[in-house]
This record gives structure tokens, C-alpha cells and sequence, in this order.
């Protein structure tokens, strides 16, 4: 069983990246990241200007969490000695970079290999700050900023987009067509993780990006939706905590995953967690290798129009009571739930086969069939 992959000429151990963040600020914690078994690590973004971070920066709530800080608080002349440190240990890093202006990419991105990193990221969507969010909207200004960059390097440019546009496929296209090597989806969403409701105040002072398990469900979409539209690579990110969420992302097509909040949360120790079960959970499948799961869910997606109508109910594999959970039956909006005699009861005649209650049962007792 081998978890290496392929991704964009570079060979990795396994899939997991440490994604550009406050855990990759500098050499001392991407060796951290290392140790602990990531595959590669991204940079935190680094960009010409320095500011100084504020405080406090970070929230968490049970879904994820709330970032405000921008970017690298290392000159560009200071990353150098960091990245070399690291690529002594024989790490693969990632540089992402943030920059304005197609030349002032290019000058960044070509500071950068001569630094040494394997490979660059363009952070091109950042949620909060002062943002470029018109970068990764405007096909030509993309096109030319990733077509500057891809010309004036000789290691692989990925472009990371955000999910806050509405032509998702033109864009990566258009990446494909500037000669990116790679895409990765999705970056943070803008965000206000909270109120204070007695202080009449936000819990972090400006927008900021939101990350970890509540965005997945957004980064999913986003990755099967460039993998069907182009032919390079995707790197999934956002809200993977487990060996679960990154088989399902590399089922939607991605290639490698990249994680940071559930690491910030919980730990390093969470690498070596996902990656001895995915493992596991390969071999009992009969996988040899994660290229062999790569992109077999996107076939299952369909167009509204290719979904066959079909006369799905709810059907129950065993009685239940409904002891310490009624989800089904508070749940269903058709009254087709009840409870008779004790027990949760189906009226087939009220079920429309929505689903709803199928996925709330813990107990996995409720299926749909006809």
C-alpha cells in the first residue's frame, strides 16, 4: 500500500498539505508540520509589504473558526534563510505569495525559486484585509497575472481560488489556459464569526476568513466543479478533520488535500491520525494506491435534468421507538412520521422521498427505496 502521489511533477509521500497559514509562518513551524508526517507544507503568504499582527486574531466556534491575520509577518529577504533550513530536512515546500499587480507577482514568485521552494502558490483570494478579490473574478486580469507568473518561473504555479464567485469553470479554465500547473479550492470565506450581544460587538474587530468543517460542504462543490472543467490537478481544502473528508475530496477529483484548522484545533498529531487510517481503510477496500479512488464520485453527478424521477419512500430496516430521538419524526414536513403503538411509523402514502430523515437518523435505521 502506498499513499504517495503525483502532483504537479512533484512526488509526495502522501496526499496531506499543511495549507498557507498561521501554522506555516515560518522554518521552525513547517519543520513542525513535517515531522509530524505532512506530505508538503505551504507557506503563510508572503507578500512585500510586512505588517505587524493584531490581537486578538483567531476565534473558534464548533464549525471552524475565524482568522483575521493577513499574511507573513517576515520580510521577503527573511524567508530565504527560513525556506533554507527547511529544504535541508528535505521538506517539499510550496510558496504562497500575495502580491497586486501582474510584475510585482512575477518579482515575488522568481524571489522565491531562486529560494529554493518546489513549487507557488498564488493567494490570489484572500477573504479580508484590504483584498484582491478582483483578481480572481476578472478572467483577463487573471489570465494575465497567472500567465506572468507561469512565464517567469520554472517551477509549478498554482493558483488558489476562492469560492466567492459565480463562474467557478471560466476561471479555471482559464488558469488551465495561462499555464497553471494546479488548482487549489477553496480559501477562506469572508466572514463575522460572532456577536458579543451584551457588548454590542464582534468578537474579532474586522472580516475575516472562515475555515474548517462548516466550508466543506462549499469546498466539496468546488473542487468536483474544476475537476470536470479542467485537466490539471486540484489540491481540496476546507474543513477536513478526518480520513473520511479526504477520501471524499480525492473522490470529487482532488489529487493532494491541504489542512489547517482541525491541526490548530487539535494538533499535529491529527496527520499521522488521517493518514495511518486511510491507509487502513485502503487496504480493506482493495485499493493499492489513492489514484485508483481519484475522481470516482464525479460520475455520480448529474444535472437536474439526467436525475431520474423515481417512487423513493422511507423504509426501516428494524422497529424503533423513537427513545432519546424523535429527529425523524420532528423533522418531516409531510407528516408522513408518526409514533403508533410505541413505535416510529412510516405513512407511505404521505412520504415524498425527500431524505431528510434518512440522514438525521443516527441510528441508520431509515433507507429510501421503492
Amino acid at each position: 500500500m502506498s499513499l504517495s502521489v503525483d502532483f504537479m511533477g512533484i512526488k509526495l509521500k502522501n496526499p496531506i498539505i499543511v495549507a498557507a497559514s498561521p501554522l506555516t509562518g515560518n522554518g521552525n513551524m513547517i519543520k513542525k508540520a513535517i515531522q509530524a508526517g505532512a506530505g508538503a507544507v505551504v507557506t503563510q503568504t508572503i507578500a512585500n509589504e510586512v505588517r505587524k499582527n493584531v490581537r486578538p486574531r483567531i476565534a473558534a466556534n464548533f464549525y471552524g473558526m475565524q482568522n483575521i491575520e493577513l499574511y507573513s509577518n517576515l520580510t521577503l529577504e527573511e524567508w530565504e534563510r527560513e525556506i533554507y533550513d527547511v529544504k535541508e530536512k528535505g521538506a517539499v515546500v510550496i510558496a504562497n505569495i500575495l502580491a497586486h499587480t501582474p510584475s510585482e507577482m512575477a518579482y515575488i514568485a522568481n524571489k522565491v525559486e531562486r529560494f529554493g521552494v518546489d513549487a507557488i502558490e498564488l493567494g490570489i483570494s484572500i477573504p479580508h484585509g484590504e483584498g484582491v478579490e478582483l483578481l480572481i473574478s476578472d478572467k483577463k486580469r487573471l489570465y494575465n497575472l497567472t500567465k506572468t507568473v507561469v512565464d517567469s518561473v520554472e517551477i509549478p504555479v498554482m493558483v488558489k481560488f476562492s469560492p466567492n464567485v459565480s463562474n467557478l469553470t471560466a476561471l479555471a479554465k482559464t488558469v488551465e489556459e495561462a499555464g497553471a500547473s494546479a488548482i487549489s479550492a477553496i480559501d477562506a470565506i469572508r466572514s463575522i464569526l460572532e456577536v458579543d450581544i451584551d457588548k454590542a460587538k464582534a468578537i474579532l474587530p474586522t472580516y475575516g476568513g472562515y475555515s474548517g468543517e462548516g466550508i466543506r460542504p462549499i469546498a466539496l462543490a468546488a473542487v468536483a466543479n474544476i475537476a470536470q472543467a479542467v485537466k490539471i490537478p486540484v489540491s481540496g481544502i476546507g474543513g477536513i478533520d478526518n480520513y473520511k473528508n479526504v477520501i471524499e475530496f480525492m473522490m470529487l477529483g482532488a489529487s493532494t488535500v491541504q489542512i489547517c484548522t482541525s491541526l490548530m484545533k487539535n494538533g499535529y498529531d491529527k496527520i499521522e491520525e488521517i493518514l495511518i487510517e486511510l491507509e487502513r481503510w485502503l487496504g480493506e477496500k482493495g485499493y493499492s494506491s489513492l489514484e485508483d479512488i481519484r475522481g470516482q464520485a464525479l460520475d455520480s453527478l448529474k444535472s437536474f435534468e439526467e436525475i431520474p424521477i423515481e417512487p423513493y419512500t422511507v423504509k426501516m430496516k428494524s422497529q424503533c421507538s423513537g427513545d432519546n430521538c424523535t429527529k425523524c419524526l420532528k423533522s418531516c414536513i409531510y407528516d408522513a412520521i408518526s409514533i403508533r403503538n410505541n413505535r416510529i411509523a412510516i405513512d407511505d402514502s404521505k412520504c415524498t422521498g425527500c431524505g431528510l430523515c434518512v440522514s438525521l437518523c443516527k441510528k441508520e435505521i431509515l433507507y429510501l427505496d421503492w
